[in-house]
């Protein structure tokens, strides 16, 4: 299948050619590199620079939180309204071998069989932020395919969590009950991201400690400035039973309504612009550190340069101003 039919099929909804077309656009090699811009270019022509909007919603939390059991009973809520669902879930790899778990769809094993849902594991491949490198990429194809709505479940929480930001529309936060000591424990950068926060496991014994955690969160928030794309009583902090899918409906409502308002305030469009030139500069960042593999005289360099750092010969800055320079005037 050539690239101009690969999007005819991406574009009908065809579920193969999504995941094709998926693996084709996080390969690394040189020639899938060169098909997979010229299927994106082409599905982006085709919907007239623009395509489907679909609700771009980053979901993060710390590990054992119930990630993958909200997403399901999230993701059958939503199929159930009628609306198709593609979950992006990125596992950590290992930095040692590079190989990743992908564990989540076969945690998610509702879902997985809903018609109307779509699930795909990918490995972060190192990649700081939680997300994989051509997350972007795969948002762009899910959105090609019709998908209403797309999750981003990204691998836990961490300053550098914040980057699931500039790709989702709205960014949920989801946290277990617990005290003040696991208050100060989440990052103030990611509690100043989040749009809306969930304690989970509001059910049985743990219902009066998520209550009281709620409370706390939304005081902590009511601290933070509040930004000029939020309406008032935005952001919130909400209580669910993921497990027994209580207070999904809510949340739900309330996502709705904050992505309503933005589009009606002027915020939508100006969010996804400053998103698309993130991510055009993020490709150019990347891009040049790819040079520095791609030459194998940069590459001796580097070796020979970290060697001497490693024994106090040079320092690092000075070592790092060489390599540059030398890309700069090859």
């Amino acid at each position: 299948m050539n690239v101009s039919e690969l999007a005819k099929a991406v574009k009908s909804g065809d579920r193969r050619a999504l995941a094709r077309a998926i693996t084709l656009v996080e390969s690394a090699r040189e020639d899938h590199r060169a098909s997979a811009n010229a299927l994106l270019t082409g599905l982006r022509a085709d919907a007239g620079g623009q395509g489907k909007e679909a609700l771009r919603i980053g979901l993060s939390g710390t590990p054992g939180v119930g990630k993958s059991t909200f997403i399901e009973n999230f993701g059958m809520r939503l199929t159930a309204a009628g609306l198709r669902v593609a979950v992006l879930a990125v596992d950590p790899s290992s930095t040692r071998s590079g190989g990743s778990i992908l564990g989540d769809k076969t945690r998610m094993e509702k879902l997985s069989r809903e018609p109307l849902a779509f699930i795909r594991p990918s490995p972060s491949q190192t990649r700081l932020g939680g997300v994989a490198r051509r997350t972007r990429d795969v948002v762009a194809l899910c959105e090609a395919a019709g998908f209403d709505v797309v999750l981003i479940e990204t691998v836990g929480v961490g300053q550098s969590e914040t980057m699931v930001a500039g790709m989702s529309d709205l960014f949920v936060l989801l946290m277990a009950p617990g005290g003040g000591d696991e208050l100060q424990g989440v990052k103030r950068g990611i509690m100043e991201m989040a749009d809306i926060i969930l304690v989970n496991k509001a059910d049985g014994d743990l219902r009066a400690a998520a209550t009281r955690t709620a409370a706390d969160y939304a005081g902590a928030l009511r601290l933070l400035r509040r930004r000029p794309q939020d309406p008032e009583g935005f952001p919130k902090a909400l209580m669910i039973s993921a497990l027994n899918d209580d207070g999904l409906g809510q949340a739900w409502d309330e996502m709705q309504a904050l992505a309503t308002w933005r589009h009606d305030n002027g915020h939508w469009q100006g969010r996804r612009a400053a998103q698309a030139r993130a991510w055009f500069e993020d490709e150019v960042r990347q891009g040049l550190l790819a040079q520095l593999t791609s030459s194998e005289k940069i590459r001796r360099k580097l070796d020979d340069l970290g060697q001497e750092v490693a024994e106090g010969q040079r320092s690092a800055p000075d070592a790092a101003a060489e390599i540059l320079s030398d890309l700069a005037d090859p």
